[in-house]
C-alpha cells in the first residue's frame, strides 16, 4: 500500500467513524456563536460521542467564522441565502451518520441532546424537538408566535399530513442524514422546516417527537424571522403540498352544487325557503360550476405534475387508478362529448327558432337551455386542454 492509499484510507476511516453532527446555520452570529459551539463540544465529550460541531455560514461579516474555528467546529460556505439555503449546505457538508440542527443564537440548550440521540440510535429518521411540552422561557417566544403562529400552522400540518408531530417549527431537531437526503428537499427560506416534517411523515420515515426546551436567545439584534412574511410562506407550503385541500375539496363542491343548481334551474324557477331562484341566479350558478372544475383540475394537474416530477405529494389509490387512465387522448374523449353535449342543445335550439322564422323569442325560456348548453360547452374545452398538458407530460424525456 503506497503512502497516499494509507492516507486516504485513514481519513475515509476517519470520516465514517463520525456518529453525530451538530449544524447550526449562521448568519452574524458573532455574539452567541461560541457559547453554542461550547455547549456543543462539551456535549460531544461528556457523552463519549464521536461528532463534529459544523458551521454553515450563510455569508457572516462580523467574524463569525473565525470564532467558529478559533472554537473548534468545521465552517461549511453557503453562499446562497435563506435558512434552508443555509441548512441544506451544512447537512450535505457534514459528516455524520446522524445531525441535529439548531439555531446558534442561544435559544436552544445544545448541552441536553440525549433524547435526540436516544431516538436516533433506536431507528428513528427524525426526531422533533417539541417546545411546549418541554417549556417555553418567559420572553423566549413573542405571543404571536405562542399563541397562534405556531399552533394554528402545526395542526394545519398535522390535518392536511396525518402527522403525529405538534411543533412543527421547532427549530431544534435530530434525523438521519441520508434519509433526509432522499427526501428531496427543495425549499430555501423558513418553511424548509415545514418541508422537512412534511416529506418525512409522506416519505414513511420513522418520526418521533421529544421534549426540549427554549430560552431567550442572547443577541443584541432582532431575529432573522420575519412574523407574518415566514407565517405565509409556511402557510403557503403546506397548502401547495395538499392539492386535496387547496383545490379538490372546495373544487368539488363549488362544481357539485353549481352544476345540479343550474341543470334543475331548466325545468322552471326554484324556491328555496322566501329565496327565488331563476336564469339570473342559474348564470352565475354556472360561472360556480366552471370555477369549482378547474380548481377540480388544478387538483389532478398538480398531482400528476407531482408524480411525473418526483414530489412528494400525498397520494390515494383512486388517484393512482385515475392517473394510470389519464392521458391525452382520453381527456380528449371526454371534453369532445362534454362540448357536443352542449353544442346538441345549442343546435336544437337555433333549429327551433328557425322553425318560427328566426322571429322574437322568450328570452327566459331560451336562456334556461342556453346556459347549460354554454357551461358544458366549456367544461369541455377546459377537459380538453387538460387533455392536452397530460400529453405534454407523458413525453418520454432524456434527463441530464
Amino acid at each position: 500500500m503506497t503512502d497516499s492509499t494509507a492516507v486516504e484510507s485513514a481519513v475515509e476511516s476517519a470520516v465514517v467513524a463520525i456518529e453525530l453532527s451538530i449544524v447550526m446555520p449562521c448568519l452574524n452570529e458573532a455574539e452567541t456563536l461560541a457559547i453554542c459551539i461550547d455547549k456543543a463540544q462539551a456535549y460531544l465529550s461528556g457523552a463519549g460521542i464521536v461528532g463534529e460541531v459544523v458551521i454553515a455560514d450563510n455569508g457572516s461579516t462580523d467574524g463569525s467564522q473565525q470564532i467558529a474555528l478559533d472554537h473548534g467546529a468545521r465552517v461549511v460556505p453557503v453562499a446562497a441565502k435563506g435558512y434552508g439555503n443555509a441548512l441544506m449546505g451544512g447537512i450535505v457538508g457534514a459528516r455524520g451518520t446522524y445531525v441535529i440542527m439548531g439555531d446558534a443564537d442561544d435559544s436552544y440548550d445544545f448541552s441536553a441532546l440525549d433524547p435526540f440521540v436516544a431516538r436516533l440510535r433506536a431507528g428513528d429518521e427524525l426526531v422533533m424537538g417539541n417546545r411546549f411540552r418541554g417549556g417555553i422561557e418567559p420572553g423566549a417566544m413573542p405571543p404571536l408566535h405562542k399563541y397562534l403562529g405556531n399552533p394554528v400552522l402545526s395542526t394545519i400540518g398535522r390535518m392536511l399530513f396525518r402527522s403525529e408531530i405538534r411543533d412543527f417549527h421547532c427549530g431544534l431537531r435530530g434525523f438521519n442524514r441520508e434519509s433526509i437526503l432522499g427526501l428531496g428537499l427543495i425549499t430555501t427560506g423558513m418553511e424548509f422546516a415545514s418541508e422537512i416534517v412534511v416529506k418525512s411523515t409522506l416519505d414513511g420515515l420513522r418520526v418521533s417527537e421529544v421534549p426540549t426546551t427554549l430560552s431567550r436567545d442572547g443577541r443584541s439584534r432582532p431575529p432573522h424571522l420575519r412574523s407574518w412574511h415566514d407565517g405565509w410562506r409556511h402557510l403557503r407550503f403546506l397548502l401547495l403540498f395538499n392539492p386535496r385541500w387547496l383545490f379538490l375539496i372546495p373544487g368539488s363542491v363549488a362544481f357539485a352544487v353549481g352544476l345540479l343548481a343550474t341543470v334543475a334551474l331548466v325545468f322552471g324557477p326554484l324556491e328555496i325557503g322566501r329565496v327565488g331562484l331563476d336564469v339570473s341566479s342559474q348564470v352565475y350558478l354556472a360561472a360556480l360550476t366552471v370555477v369549482g372544475y378547474q380548481a377540480v383540475l388544478f387538483a389532478l394537474l398538480t398531482k400528476l405534475y407531482g408524480r411525473h416530477e418526483g414530489f412528494h405529494l400525498p397520494r390515494s389509490q383512486a388517484f393512482e387508478r385515475f392517473a394510470e387512465r389519464a392521458s391525452l387522448e382520453s381527456g380528449a374523449v371526454v371534453g369532445l362529448t362534454l362540448f357536443m353535449a352542449g353544442l346538441g342543445v345549442a343546435i336544437v335550439q337555433l333549429a327551433t327558432w328557425g322553425a318560427s322564422g328566426f322571429g322574437p323569442q322568450d328570452p327566459v325560456d331560451t336562456m334556461r337551455l342556453a346556459v347549460p348548453a354554454a357551461l358544458f360547452m366549456m367544461l369541455g374545452f377546459q377537459t380538453a386542454m387538460s387533455g392536452m398538458f397530460l400529453g405534454i407530460l407523458s413525453v418520454d424525456i432524456r434527463r441530464a
